[in-house]
């Protein structure tokens, strides 16, 4: 038997057989406890490489996908990851792990939510109901995560012949969503969740989502991202980490730059010197960075599909903002309670019956101007939203005039 298992070929026709096994539903506690004596370590790249046989020799990938589950409970834990390359901080890896962290954080608090869940009082589940969309909502970011893994990794696998693992996690991703709109469609019942409405919910609905999640989450850890790291050059995972930012990032704003040695970086121009052609002049990305930053007010442009497109990032910023937000849909990045508000903003100004709504807070003594702008184009189509706040405190105390020369230093 210790022949058997140490030559690696027959490791491989070892796990090929037990995992057939569980799809055929033969004894699947028995085969999970031979998985379990048998293979206790296991190298990731034999795992992918068996997975990938039995797509290639005709087991329908929707038949990997759903007793995927099943195979990868077996293996959690038990994967070999003794000789996985290092990740440097920043490369696009990293950035995956981090993201799994912050997820894995919500995931636990949402599940201290579930607990208290039985012990509720009537005039208690307003108030929990909207707790638990919040950690939905964090939730739902994870679809960014998901998207640059189809649209960036994927496509470099698949290049390298790997397409049996991605075909299967874009699945579980789609099985994952499912789950989260489900989860979303529950907790939003105009009418309210009793105590033991959402009880069951949590069961049947909240809780396979989060068991979803943190099943992507092992794979990715234990199979996916190790895989690529063996797979992919440097030169293809700059290319990964250059287009990142166009999906934005899951609950987590990257602080570290990743600089590849040996390979050149090159920069984005946009005409012969480097510069952006507008109607009426042209600036560098330096010198628009620069203006965004300095303006007396914080601007953040939300897309004609609802998606948080960019923030400018002056010293003195009223409400936080961190990367994490770039492609999330704004709904999501407003207290539920509040959501209502946003969307007839957005109806207002995509069906042209409005273009302005102001409003007026006080903010930790401060008092806040905040303005949402229909942005149009030069044939009136609505091109997205602009929204600028600004700190008016001081200029509410301004009386008389100001001709004379005056600096003013903040």
């Amino acid at each position: 038997m210790s022949e058997l298992i140490n030559n690696s070929e027959k490791k491989r026709e070892l796990l090929k057989h037990l995992i057939l096994q569980l799809h055929k539903g033969e004894a699947p506690e028995v085969v999970r406890k031979r998985l379990e004596e048998l293979l206790r370590s296991i190298p990731y790249d034999d795992v992918v490489q068996v997975e990938q046989e039995l797509i290639n020799e005709g087991l329908p990938t929707e038949e990997v996908l759903k007793l995927c589950d099943i195979h990868t409970a077996v293996l959690d834990g038990h994967i070999d990851q003794s000789a996985a390359r290092p990740v440097p901080a920043g490369h696009p890896v990293d950035t995956f792990k981090k993201e799994n962290q912050e997820l894995t954080k919500v995931i636990a608090q949402t599940r201290e939510l579930f607990i208290k869940a039985p012990n509720l009082k009537e005039e208690e589940i307003k108030v929990y109901l909207i707790e638990l969309k919040g950690c939905f909502n964090a939730l739902s970011d994870v679809d960014k995560h998901y998207l640059r893994k189809e649209y960036l990794l994927f496509p470099f696998l698949e290049k390298h012949d790997i397409t049996g693992p991605p075909k299967v996690m874009w699945g579980k991703h789609d099985e994952t969503r499912a789950l989260l709109k489900a989860a979303h469609e529950i907790l939003s019942i105009p009418e309210g969740l009793s105590v033991d409405d959402l009880c069951t919910a949590i069961a049947y609905t909240l809780e396979p989502a989060l068991s979803a999640i943190e099943g992507m989450i092992m794979k990715e850890e234990e199979i996916l991202l190790p895989m690529s790291m063996d797979t992919l050059t440097d030169e293809e995972w700059y290319q990964v980490y250059q287009q990142t930012t166009e999906f934005g990032f899951c609950l987590y704003d990257p602080t570290d730059k990743w600089n590849p040695e040996n390979i050149e970086i090159s920069k984005v121009t946009y005409s012969g010197n480097g510069s952006m052609q507008l109607p009426t002049g042209s600036f560098s990305v330096e010198e628009l960075t620069a203006l965004f930053n300095i303006l007396p007010m914080d601007i953040t442009f939300v897309d004609k599909d609802d998606k948080v497109k960019f923030f400018s990032l002056g010293p003195h910023r009223i409400f936080d903002r961190n990367r994490a937000i770039i492609g999330r849909s704004v709904q999501l990045c407003h207290p539920p309670h509040s959501v209502h508000i946003v969307e007839q903003i957005l109806s207002d100004f995509k069906s042209g019956k409005e273009t302005n709504a102001a409003f007026w807070i006080n903010f930790k003594g401060r008092f806040i101007y905040i303005e949402y702008i229909a942005m149009r184009n030069e044939e009136g189509e609505y091109l997205g939203v602009i929204e600028c706040t600004q700190d008016l405190t001081e200029y509410r105390k301004l009386e008389g005039e100001q001709r004379l020369l005056s600096y003013t230093s903040k």
